[in-house]
């Protein structure tokens, strides 16, 4: 079965959006994943080291993943907005993935300031089957967003993060109501320096989402 991969441009709230669409190399997609990028303005890109090893690794889980670049961001239209456009993006690229992939149970995963949009966008959005938090930057201190995401969330955080260093993680995690987990790996820095592989064997290693269930 050749891989599906495409690239698109998706219209967002200012305007389009550059992103990237590919399934997986082996078999038909079991879920859907939305995969966000770290801070545009400190060089973040969809196709960040961290964040193309996150997006192969959900894919080598059968997930069908959608990428994107922000607002402003390389042949993404629109400036900058200080994450509350990004949020807006984000659940633009994510809505029309549902159209496209509508019977699949769904994730949102990013890495760094992308882990802070996907876990604003869960927090006041219904059905989504877990948020994969990658290098969590605790330096920014209003975490209330990460409370009003009821979805399972997963931690990935390197030992050596200098913008999430894990005892402030862990003190936070420890606060949050289950379903909750994290997940460290050995790495020289915030961007899982000397360890993409380990990384990405840990992503893949979490297998696909369990869908939602409805509620009775």
């Amino acid at each position: 079965m050749p891989r599906r991969i495409e690239s698109h441009f998706i219209q967002g709230p200012v305007g389009r959006l550059e992103a990237l669409l590919e399934e997986p190399e082996d078999r038909e997609p079991v879920e859907a994943a939305l995969v966000c990028h770290p801070h545009p303005q400190f060089g973040g890109t969809m196709h960040n080291k961290v964040v193309h090893r996150l997006a192969r690794a959900l894919r080598r889980s059968g997930a069908v993943v959608l990428r994107f670049n922000y607002r402003g961001v390389n042949m993404s239209e629109g400036a900058y907005d200080h994450g509350i456009g990004e949020v807006e993006d984000a659940r633009a690229a994510l809505s029309w993935l549902l159209n496209r992939y509508p019977n699949l149970p769904y994730t949102l995963a990013g890495f760094s300031f992308g882990s802070r949009i996907v876990l604003r966008l869960c927090a006041d959005l219904p059905g989504v089957s877990r948020v994969i938090a990658v290098g969590f930057p605790t330096v920014y201190k209003d975490t209330s967003y990460v409370d009003r995401c009821t979805a399972p969330r997963i931690f990935i955080q390197s030992t050596n993060d200098e913008h999430g260093p894990l005892p402030d993680l862990k003190a936070l995690v420890d606060k949050l109501p289950e379903p909750k987990r994290l997940i460290t790996v050995e790495a020289k820095d915030h961007f899982f320096g000397g360890a993409l592989d380990p990384f990405e064997e840990v992503v893949a290693g979490l297998g696909p989402a369990v869908p939602v269930q409805a509620a009775p």
